[in-house]
This record gives structure tokens, C-alpha cells and sequence, in this order.
């Protein structure tokens, strides 16, 4: 079974290019008038706080590999020139990930008021605050670990109860 661990960067990246993208859908759909640039500072200063822009600093030199990568399986007569060209591409494109920081302090000051949001900071900056941004990933990274080691547990019981069943039936699998 593979791991859960080997996809959060994969993961996350997908989450946080989904979520800049929330916005644009949101304002198409007749969303809700825009947050007060004091709510957009402050979720921008939880988002700081906690590191948020680690999550998406790679995101244009990835796309512009992944896509390098492709476009090679489908045109390898060109793989000199694309990867002469994928850096020139990321160069061209470099800092296009602040969008996603940016879709993303949209998105918490559409989901928290303004004055949550000074909550939040204040917290974040208390030492129970500042614990919870030190000790929350390794805490993801043990549960994430004690989830593969459930399922893997836990798909052995299922093939066991699968293998019950059609043993009942007369079929051994």
C-alpha cells in the first residue's frame, strides 16, 4: 500500500491551487461584495503566521517541470528545445504563485469577520498560538502515519472477512 506521506506535497499543492481559484468561481457566481482591506491584511497576516506561502512556493517551477515533462511524452523530437525553453518559461512566470496566497486570504476573510480575524492573529501570536503552528505538523505527519498503519491493518481484516465469505460460498480467493 502506498504511503499517504509520499502524496501531502502533491496534496497540498492541488488543495492550495484550488483554493485560489475559489474566488474568480465565487465572483462569477454573484458572490458576496468583497472582504475590507483590514479583514484581507489580517487573514494575509494569519497566512504569514503560519508559513501558509511553503505550501505553494514551488508551485510554478512544478507546473512548469510537469508540463515540460508532458509535453516531451508527446512531442520527443523537441525534448532539446522544451527543456531549454522550461526555464525561460518559469523565469517569464516567476512569482505567480503570490496568487495563490492572495485567493487564499480572500477566501479566509469571506469565511471569518473581520474582527476573527484579529482574533486569530492575536492567537496565532500567543505562546499556545505559536505552539499549535510548532507542533501541529508534526502531529499531522504521526497522524498521517497511524493512518496508513490502520488501513493497512485494518484492509487485512477486510480481505479476511472477503475471503469468510466467499469461502461460504464455496470459493476460495
Amino acid at each position: 500500500m502506498k504511503s499517504v506521506l509520499k502524496f501531502l506535497p502533491a496534496a497540498t499543492l492541488a488543495v492550495g491551487l484550488a483554493l485560489s481559484a475559489v474566488p474568480a468561481m465565487a465572483q462569477q457566481q454573484g458572490a458576496p461584495p468583497k472582504a475590507s482591506p483590514a479583514a484581507i491584511a489580517a487573514a494575509k497576516e494569519i497566512l504569514q503566521i503560519k508559513n501558509a506561502g511553503a505550501m505553494y512556493a514551488g508551485a510554478v517551477p512544478g507546473l512548469v517541470d510537469k508540463t515540460k515533462i508532458a509535453l516531451i511524452q508527446q512531442n520527443l523530437n523537441y525534448q532539446k528545445d522544451l527543456n531549454e525553453v522550461a526555464p525561460i518559461v518559469a523565469q517569464q512566470l516567476q512569482g505567480r504563485q503570490n496568487e495563490i496566497g492572495e485567493g487564499m486570504a480572500q477566501i479566509y476573510a469571506s469565511e471569518f469577520t473581520e474582527q476573527e480575524l484579529k482574533d486569530l492573529v492575536t492567537f496565532y501570536k500567543s505562546p499556545l498560538g505559536q505552539k499549535l503552528i510548532n507542533s501541529e505538523p508534526r502531529a499531522i505527519g504521526l497522524s498521517m502515519a497511524f493512518m496508513n498503519s490502520w488501513a493497512q491493518n485494518f484492509s487485512e481484516t477486510v480481505m479476511g472477512a472477503f475471503r469468510a465469505e466467499m469461502r461460504k460460498r464455496g470459493k476460495e480467493i
